[in-house]
């Protein structure tokens, strides 16, 4: 099993979602995150007046998926995460050791 984290932009977030549901994805765990990168945080203006913020707002989406499946969901995040501007985010992909469903006692891929 793969653990498939991918930080994004905020507002790709449901074209990532539909993405996901139509390559077979059942569940997902989204979480606002803060952070930068090669940006270095972003700057706006508000009444005239130029703030920096250090830390861009985005989301985090964690999702686990057979072995089979990682490689073909990835494609399907970053087509849809994709604005070609900086900051569309990162992939990561992670080896699961275990997964259990607490509901059924269920383990590995029928925990999914």
């Amino acid at each position: 099993m793969k653990l498939i984290t991918a930080i994004i932009k905020p507002f790709k977030l449901e074209e990532v979602r539909a993405a996901l549901m139509d390559g077979g994805v059942q569940g997902m765990t989204v979480t606002e995150v803060r952070g930068f990168g090669r940006q270095k945080g972003q700057a706006e203006t508000y009444r005239s007046a130029e703030y920096n913020f250090n830390l861009v707002p985005k989301l985090m989406i964690e999702i686990v998926v057979e072995d089979e499946d990682a490689a073909r969901l990835v494609d399907c995040i970053m087509q849809a995460a994709h604005t070609g501007c900086i900051g569309d985010g990162k992939i990561f992909v992670t080896g699961i050791s275990q997964a259990i469903r607490i509901r059924t006692g269920e383990m590995n891929e029928t925990a999914l």
